[in-house]
């Protein structure tokens, strides 16, 4: 079988990173956390002042993005790759509340668009990837080999993000993941930069009901039936 390039899109908190990390262990690929991307570029303008009054200093920000340098890099702690922000280990950090509350503002910018879609494509140039994000197989892997659609009903996510959240020390409630959810939903659809949509040759993954387990059985199966003869 080819090496393929795998695009896996979805709403927040609906599983398609973990998918997307099985998948690519299971397959031998390289995984690249589009999300976790955007959420290094929050970061940094968050630690530079540059959102004030929960809004975005858009100009301010596009004028230092070339002050930033995003990488992903194997810690040797939790052998598995953190994203790196000019040099350093911030993978817990982009995790906490306060970059999931302006990731989406940010995430709307062209510009913050147009250098992380440039690496991204960069990164999985070759084959051989499977790359999570929102507009993945629209924008940054338009001709994709396989394009998933990953889905879950609201109420089951904010479940699985809570947990997620206290598994890391973080505390929150499920009415505040919901509400965040709900709003990064609301912006992923319409913004005007390359919002999530379903491209009409995505299959799309409810995993609602699915286990971490069946998920990846699903899909890998999938990619047999289309592809064990190539």
């Amino acid at each position: 079988m080819k090496r393929l390039t795998i695009a896996i899109d979805g709403y927040s908190a609906c599983g398609k990173s973990t998918l997307a990390k099985d998948l690519a262990d299971q397959l031998d690929y390289t995984f690249i956390d589009s999300g976790a991307m955007y959420r290094g570029v929050t970061l940094f303008a968050i630690q530079n002042n540059l959102i004030q009054n929960d809004q975005v200093l858009e100009m301010d920000l596009i004028k230092r993005l070339n002050e930033i340098q995003i990488q992903f890099e194997k810690n040797v702690t939790s052998n598995k790759r953190h994203l790196m922000l000019n040099g350093v280990d911030v993978e817990f950090e982009i995790r906490q509340p306060r970059v999931a509350a302006h990731v989406s503002k940010v995430a709307t910018i062209k510009e913050v668009r147009e250098k992380l879609v440039e690496q991204q494509r960069n990164l999985g140039a070759d084959g051989g990837v499977v790359m999570d994000g929102r507009d993945i197989g629209s924008v940054v892997f338009p001709n994709a080999d396989l394009k998933l659609f990953v889905t879950a009903d609201s109420k089951v996510r904010a479940k699985r993000r809570l947990l997620e959240l206290e598994s890391k020390g973080i505390a929150s409630s499920f009415e505040e993941v919901l509400q965040n959810l709900e709003e990064r939903d609301e912006m992923d659809r319409t913004r005007t930069e390359s919002p999530l949509v379903q491209t009409a040759d995505a299959v799309v993954v409810d995993t609602s009901n699915h286990t971490r387990e069946s998920q990846l059985n699903y899909v890998l199966q999938l990619i047999n039936e289309r592809f064990e003869n190539n």
